[in-house]
């Protein structure tokens, strides 16, 4: 029997992910991007010998990449040369104090006992805590695909209500365990990884400290795309073709099925499914004739977004660590600018990642690479943010932040700068809003609640990435891709 053929719109890590899987199974696939090279979201670039990795700078949850690897029949130690990084970050406060996290607890526990007394004890609860919720939230809610609504409201999961506390607030959670707003804070802008305000986001996302200090952050030698580089080489070894410089511009339906796409060119190619890994937005509004999806969609709540930096120095700042994290003491009010006012917050929380502290190979020799990100609010419907002038000032906030650590002379080495604003990703990746991690995941976008990843009335249409099931992240993206491919498998393989 012919074996179906499925074409995916976007290579990004969800649609390579989706692309191995299929092949694997003997299925022919054809991967189609509208840059020049894959990666979507998480891409790198290199100018003059220094490279930059532009979306994810570190690689957390290394158990789900271990199992992801696994389910592709490969081992993510041989296919990545990965170090542990510890202290995992430096955190850096207003008046100048210092926290390292590592998992060195003796060590942890000399400086937080400093920031607040008894707080180790208390830290040891939250761990737990946090171990609680993501042993039953990996297993319950993040593996599972949610096909239909009593795959989540069943008695079965009614203990889930209590167990990771998803009507609580992080933040406000954190009342249970400290006092110093200080220590509230460098176990809750984990939250930001998803796009996420701690002020908002549940007190479920207390699994993402654990993880990091449990099973740690790593680090894989060339950057963040060598996972990227990795699962192409898996794609490609299963036979998937890609296509790049190739824009779709319309997915093309009969009655209830999709039968193929329009590139940008008019090029017309054919499928018998097609697997979206664009972001899911962009294809109902963009791609897909009208949908009562896409209004329900554009009222749904976004992620934030950010301003990224990407410096070329021409002089090492040893004083820099791997990553720095400069924490506002007005936390909330940082979040309440993002989140609410889609602005950039008067004294913005922001990150300095230094690669090159990692592997000698991400910057010349006697040369810095430097890449600083500052969360801000994504795009608004009237267009009247200045993004010029918000991304100039939030330069000037991480110059000034960088003068903690002694450092004021930055802007007379840089050699080359690079920036995205939320324009730029929204034009690179067609994200809407700029937003950088799709979807926001507030209680009723998450689980079952958030968009299928399978079209309502087109079956043969499916959807992987941020914006879908389970959600946003690197690794996430690699559970999306599998359970996307095994959704389709499901429909059009039989044994």
């Amino acid at each position: 029997m012919k074996q179906p053929e499925v074409l995916i719109i976007g290579a990004g890590v969800a649609g390579i992910t989706a692309a191995a899987h299929l092949a694997q199974h003997g299925l022919r696939v054809t991967v189609l991007d509208k840059n020049d090279h894959a990666g979507g979201r998480c891409d790198q670039f290199v100018r003059e010998g220094h490279r930059f990795d532009s979306g994810p700078t570190l690689l957390v949850m290394p158990l789900i990449y271990e199992t992801e690897f696994a389910t592709l029949g490969a081992s993510i130690w041989e296919r990545l040369e990965l170090q542990r990084v510890d202290p995992t970050y430096h955190l850096v406060f207003d008046d100048g104090s210092q926290l390292a996290l590592t998992s060195d607890l003796t060590n942890l526990r000399k400086q937080i006992e400093g920031f607040e007394t008894g707080s180790f004890a208390e830290l040891l609860r939250y761990l737990e805590e946090g171990r609680r919720h993501y042993d039953i939230a990996v297993d319950k809610l993040v593996y599972r695909d949610f096909r239909k609504a009593t795959d989540l409201l069943n008695i079965g999961n009614i203990p889930l209500l209590f167990q990771v506390k998803p009507f609580a607030k992080h933040y406000g959670n954190m009342r249970a365990y400290f006092d110093e707003p200080r220590l509230k804070a460098a176990f809750t802008f984990q939250d930001v990884y998803l796009g996420l305000s701690p002020f908002e986001a549940p007190a479920t996302f207390s699994l993402m400290p654990y993880t990091e200090l449990a099973h740690g952050v790593w680090y894989p030698k060339g950057g963040m795309y060598s996972v990227v580089n990795a699962l192409m080489d898996i794609a490609r070894q299963a036979g998937v073709e890609f296509f790049f410089d190739a824009e779709v511009d319309q997915i093309l339906v009969r009655g209830d099925q999709v039968t193929s796409v329009r590139l940008m060119g008019g090029e017309i190619m054919e499928a018998d499914a097609i697997l979206a890994n664009a972001d899911l937005p962009y294809v109902y509004s963009q791609l897909l004739p009208d949908d009562p999806q896409t209004e329900r969609l554009a009222h749904k709540e976004y992620s934030c977004s950010v301003v990224s930096f990407f410096w070329g120095v021409n002089k090492v700042y040893p004083q820099l660590p791997p990553h720095t994290l400069f924490l506002a003491d007005d936390y909330r009010q940082n979040f309440h600018s993002i989140s609410h006012d889609l602005t950039l917050p008067a004294n913005p929380s922001l990150y300095v990642h230094a690669p090159a502290r990692l592997d000698t190979s991400m910057a010349p020799p006697g040369e810095d690479t430097l890449t600083a990100i500052v969360p801000v609010g994504h795009l608004t419907e009237n267009g009247e943010q200045d993004w010029n002038d918000l991304r100039d000032r939030a330069r000037e906030h991480v110059f000034r932040r960088l003068a903690l650590l002694g450092i004021s002379d930055l802007g007379e080495h840089i050699k080359f700068e690079t920036n995205f604003t939320p324009l730029s990703w929204r034009k690179r990746y067609n994200l809407a809003k700029g937003s950088t991690h799709g979807l926001s995941h507030n209680l009723l976008q998450l689980a079952y609640f958030r968009p299928s990843n399978r079209h309502a009335r087109y079956h043969n249409l499916y959807f992987a990435g941020a914006s879908t099931r389970p959600g946003t992240g690197l690794p996430t993206a690699m559970i999306s891709g599998r359970l996307t491919a095994k959704r389709l498998l499901d429909d059009f393989v039989t044994d």
